[in-house]
């Protein structure tokens, strides 16, 4: 009878593992209410029965695609997309069972990804407000944009899927969502007035190195600067900070979705060694950009905010310097700055709106030509010495500089001796600033914002701050 009952059990289990084989089977991205880049070539991809094969329908063709299943049990296509639109239906079969998706958008994709800052749901964290929150769940009803939050996932291993749904656009979806992501995609969407789709994807308190693919890092990083990564030093090892653990958990299963660009919200976990982060966040960039075949991805990222409580007297401000000089070694990319909106107690600064509204600028600026808006804060370009004051120019201020009658204290002045004292800074006409101070009689260098804590307050009339 136990014999018996073992053979049964034993069947079952046969027959379960064995239709679990020959399902027709899709990945979370792929599913009901996604939106699909618009006017590209897309892929569909998924898992079927070895050697069988899939035929996949769009609503908008009547001509089906079919690919056949290989070896593994994996199958792909290809399907080219129209313009923005919708809603739309695919219809996909294999010999054994098909599927419907239902209420596809066409539109524009980007990924939102990084660490806490980016993590940051639109409630909130505990006693972390997210200013302005209240107005942004209550007007969040908007079926033209649709939200995808990869779970939390760090692996050894590739992974070829995630968990996470799509969701549309409402005041109980919104609500646990990134504030930064929602923030970006509903200014794409009020200004281009075309479905965007937001796919999530951090984690808080990890950095750059967990992110990005174990053969760039072992390609282009050294055992010495390899030892310096937050889980080669640290005592207690948090699987999510290894390297490479969430590129495999949580990038990995995204990258045969077609994306428009990508926006990016970390740095505060590699502050203590900006050095190799000047090394290893460039090439994140890159590898991510060859992964999805796309030397050109857009690539937009938030230098992170002054803070307060940070050890170390300037770690914050090295940061935000390696921060500033990949926008000299790759090509499109830009910037969003934070220095005037940085809290002394608290590493998540509350005014997310404004983080994904600068977000957007650059997005809207350079991918989708739209005129006469401002993208970036002004940008150091050159300075000259001029007797006892040196004349700082900057890059984006086509109509000068302000400080909106803030006081301008955030630069230093130093003279031969490289000892740096607090400047008086005055506003010139054609994007220029003068510094002095009586300490210094022959000045030799001059800096802005140099401090893990300071309150930016130099602007262009766009009311876009400077880099420090």
């Amino acid at each position: 009878m136990i014999k018996s009952i073992f053979l049964s059990i034993s069947a079952l289990l046969f027959f379960q593992i064995s239709l679990a084989q020959t399902q027709l089977k899709l990945p979370a991205l792929v599913s009901d209410n996604m939106v699909l880049q618009q006017s590209t070539e897309i892929s569909i991809w998924g898992w079927a029965e070895d050697n069988n094969s899939v035929k996949i329908l769009p609503s908008w063709t009547q001509v089906p695609v079919s690919v056949k299943v290989n070896n593994s049990g994996k199958w792909k296509a290809s399907l080219n997309t129209p313009v923005a639109g919708g809603p739309y239906t695919i219809a996909l079969s294999s010999s054994n069972e098909s599927i419907v998706l239902k209420n596809v958008m066409i539109g524009e994709v980007w990924l939102a990804s990084g660490q806490s800052n980016m993590e940051m749901p639109i409630k909130g964290y505990r006693s972390e407000p997210i200013n302005g929150n209240n107005e942004l769940i209550l007007n969040s009803k908007n079926s033209n944009i649709r939200m995808f939050t990869v779970a939390r996932n760090s692996s050894k291993d590739p992974q070829e899927d995630c968990d996470g749904s799509w969701k549309i656009s409402s005041p109980e979806n919104t609500l646990d969502f990134s504030a930064v992501g929602y923030v970006f995609a509903q200014k794409l969407n009020r200004a281009l007035n075309v479905p965007i789709g937001i796919i999530h994807s951090s984690w808080g308190g990890t950095p750059v190195e967990a992110w990005t693919q174990k053969s760039a890092l072992n390609s282009s990083v050294s055992e010495q600067e390899q030892s310096t990564f937050n889980y080669n030093r640290s005592s207690t090892k948090r699987e999510q900070d290894a390297p490479s653990q969430l590129f495999n958990g949580m990038i990995h299963p995204v990258l045969d979705y077609s994306i428009k660009g990508v926006i990016w919200y970390q740095g505060e976990s590699n502050r203590n060694h900006p050095e190799v982060y000047q090394k290893t966040f460039p090439l994140m960039i890159s590898n991510w950009r060859a992964l999805w075949k796309n030397d050109s991805l857009p690539f937009y990222y938030v230098q992170i905010a002054p803070y307060g409580r940070y050890s170390g007297e300037v770690n914050s401000a090295l940061l935000r310097e390696s921060q500033l000089k990949t926008l000299d070694l790759l090509p499109h990319v830009g910037m969003a700055v934070t220095l005037d909106i940085g809290e002394y107690q608290s590493i998540h600064p509350a005014e997310k709106t404004k983080v994904g509204e600068r977000l957007s600028y650059w997005a809207l600026a350079k991918d989708y030509n739209i005129q006469g808006i401002g993208y970036s804060g002004p940008i150091y370009k050159s300075h000259k010495i001029d007797g006892e004051k040196i004349l700082v120019s900057f890059d984006h201020a086509p109509m000068g500089l302000s400080s909106y009658e803030q006081p301008l204290d955030q630069f230093e002045i130093a003279g031969p001796d490289r000892v740096f004292y607090p400047g008086k800074a005055t506003i010139l006409k054609g994007g220029q600033v003068a510094v002095s101070a009586p300490q210094v009689k022959e000045p030799k260098a001059v800096r802005y914002g140099w401090s893990n804590y300071i309150k930016g307050t130099l602007y262009n009339t766009f009311g876009l701050p400077a880099s420090s």
